[in-house]
């Protein structure tokens, strides 16, 4: 019997099958210097305000010198950049210090340049004002005001020394009644703490009832 017409293979196609390259996927390009940034800043477990303040003034760093790249400025540029912040912005000594931070990251940890300590920059003028405290009286009434989860949230803060976001991200599970203590999790610096739950706040919102902490 004679082979079937479609079983035959042309020797030539064949060869020519054989002949042809394996498909290589494209290379995919390397991530944006700010996608680097955040990366990095997330390995390194900075909180997320760190993360979009330090992403925030490297971008303003690149825009103010012609979106050129940082790797081909360096010190000279950080301290051009940082004394505009104090002369033209007029910006408080403490938003410099985090401008210059924010820089200094960037080039350590994502382009892996030490730049020299910067002696150049024109400092920012430090502010001396008095701080507004509240009195005891002023902060009841505050309170009283209150209702809910803002007036939790906001009694925890004035009671507790939580920060802010400490706050808004806390859960009933981390609140201990029985040894009134709260725990916070994953707190600056990446580090759990315990606070202590004040007797007032204890009373007023008990775990068991439809009330704010339940809400948490």
């Amino acid at each position: 019997m004679y082979p079937s017409l479609l079983d035959a293979t042309p020797l030539a196609l064949l060869t020519a099958r054989e002949q042809l390259p394996a498909a290589t996927a494209p290379a995919s390009p390397p991530p944006r210097l700010l996608a680097q940034l955040r990366a990095r800043l997330r390995t390194l477990h900075y909180s997320i305000r760190t993360e979009q303040v330090y992403v925030d003034w490297a971008r303003r760093f690149i825009l103010h010198h012609g979106k050129r790249h940082p790797r081909d400025m360096g010190a000279a540029e950080v301290e051009a950049f940082l004394s505009h912040l104090a002369v033209q912005r007029n910006v408080s000594a403490a938003t410099q210090n985090q401008a210059r931070s924010a820089l200094l990251f960037l080039y350590r940890e994502i382009l892996g340049i030490e730049l020299p300590w910067l002696s150049e920059v024109i400092s920012a003028k430090q502010s001396r004002r008095l701080p507004v405290v509240l009195t005891e009286r002023e902060v009841r009434e505050l309170l009283l005001q209150l209702n809910g989860t803002t007036g939790l949230i906001a009694s925890l803060l004035y009671g507790t020394g939580m920060r802010l976001l400490e706050g808004l991200r806390l859960r009933i599970k981390d609140v201990e009644f029985t040894r009134r203590e709260i725990l916070i999790h994953a707190s600056k610096g990446n580090r759990d703490r315990v606070t202590v739950l004040p007797d007032a706040l204890a009373q007023k919102y008990p775990r068991g009832v439809l009330s704010p902490f339940d809400k948490l």
